[in-house]
């Protein structure tokens, strides 16, 4: 039986109660956590009105959604042929954010381009296009990346260019990032053990080179090991940041009665948005946002499992791919805010205030939603006839 045609044209979308519970979850709660750390931020002088952030938020989100349920439409091998241009795509956006006068500049980096009104990080689209086209390399490439430590170091040439761009801009976190999912979707496909690991302290020394030699990075490795050190200096984003969670305790100190977000703590609702829960929620909310995201990446690990499992390569380098960039950017941006790692410009995916980085990442769920779907898709083509129509009348 051809079951490949089945996984293209599904006779209905199948959808996971897991995934769909734990990205739910942190978009709801990201949205109420936004409108409470950003409801102080509008400029009556200039006409602005409190409901600014939380209603382009809102429009994110909506925009997001509706972008993410077109990429589910689409079908894998649809994509496993898309992914070398969106990365070549990608790049080019990274050189025009570069040009003078295309790309805007906020906070001392130019990492945004206005499209239509909206402002995407270039950054962003490239992570995406990054988990599509490693996704497609490795699944053409597995013996290679397998065997040769050529096989690994080849691709990462292109992403080297990447993550030179990046720096240009300079996005140091998002550079990592990439570099992070494609070295996880090579060591998830079985790549030998000696050559990851020379490969990584590879990258780890080139990362620690880039640290040293530019000053701004080194200042705030040392801010953070001691923040308090120098709380009015390079330490008072991390030191503000953990009084939020010294004042949050277990139960936090109510929605909406935080004080650090109140002009102590700066990017409140962006970048530290997770120390704001922290405030508000306690440990209990810090909790509840660590389970739904484990539930998320964990969900993502076993359909990728499971796509494994019946050959189905492309499909699970896809859903590794996934996982390991949601997981990696929730771990970084949870470590800045408790002071486990050093500031790095990272949202937190699915909660972080931001059109670029929202869209994206609803654009990355429905992606993952359509690799769930195929493979369901494709178990329930081996089922006996009558055990087929029966669970396809419980979906229906």
């Amino acid at each position: 039986m051809n079951t490949r045609k089945k996984t293209v044209t599904p006779d209905y979308f199948h959808y996971d109660a897991l995934l769909v519970i734990s990205s739910l979850g942190l978009l709801l709660m990201g949205y109420v956590m936004v409108v409470s750390s950003s409801l102080h931020l509008f400029d009556a002088e200039k006409g602005g009105h409190f409901w600014d952030y939380p209603l382009k938020q809102f429009l994110h989100i909506v925009l997001g959604l509706a972008l993410a349920k077109g990429v589910s439409a689409i079908p894998l091998r649809i994509w496993q042929k898309l992914g070398p241009w969106l990365f070549m795509v990608s790049v080019m956006l990274l050189i025009a954010v570069l040009i003078p006068g295309l790309g805007k500049t906020v906070n001392g980096s130019t990492r945004w381009l206005f499209i239509a009104g909206i402002g995407i990080q270039v950054s962003e689209a490239l992570k995406f296009a990054a988990v599509v086209y490693m996704a497609g390399y490795v699944n053409r490439h597995h013996q290679s990346v397998r065997e040769s430590a050529f096989g690994l170091f080849k691709p990462l040439l292109l992403f080297s260019v990447a993550s030179m761009l990046l720096l240009l801009e300079p996005d140091f976190g998002s550079a990592v990032v990439v570099l992070m999912i494609a070295m996880g979707i090579m060591f998830l496909a079985g790549a030998k053990l000696s050559h990851f690991t020379l490969l990584f302290t590879l990258v780890l020394s080139l990362a620690a080179l880039l640290v040293i030699v530019e000053p701004y990075r080194m200042k705030r490795v040392v801010g953070f090991l001691d923040p308090f050190a120098n709380p009015l200096g390079e330490g008072y984003q991390l030191s503000n940041a953990l009084i939020c969670f010294g004042d949050g305790g277990i139960f936090g100190t109510g929605l909406g009665n935080g004080v650090q977000k109140l002009s102590y703590l700066p990017e409140a609702h962006t970048d530290f948005l997770f120390s704001v829960i922290a405030e508000e929620l306690g440990l209990v909310g810090v909790a509840l946002i660590i389970a739904l995201f484990s539930i998320l990446v964990w969900r993502a690990f076993q359909v990728a499992g499971q796509a494994e499992k019946i050959g189905e390569k492309f499909a699970a380098y896809l859903a590794y791919g996934l996982g390991v960039w949601f997981g990696f950017q929730a771990f970084v941006n949870m470590g800045v805010n408790m002071g486990l790692l050093p500031t790095k410009g990272l949202t937190l995916p699915l909660m972080s205030y931001g059109g670029g980085s929202m869209i994206i990442m609803c654009c990355a769920l429905g992606l993952l939603f359509r690799v769930h779907s195929e493979i369901t898709e494709i178990n329930a083509s081996n089922v006996p006839e009558p055990k087929v129509r029966a669970k396809r009348a419980q979906h229906a």
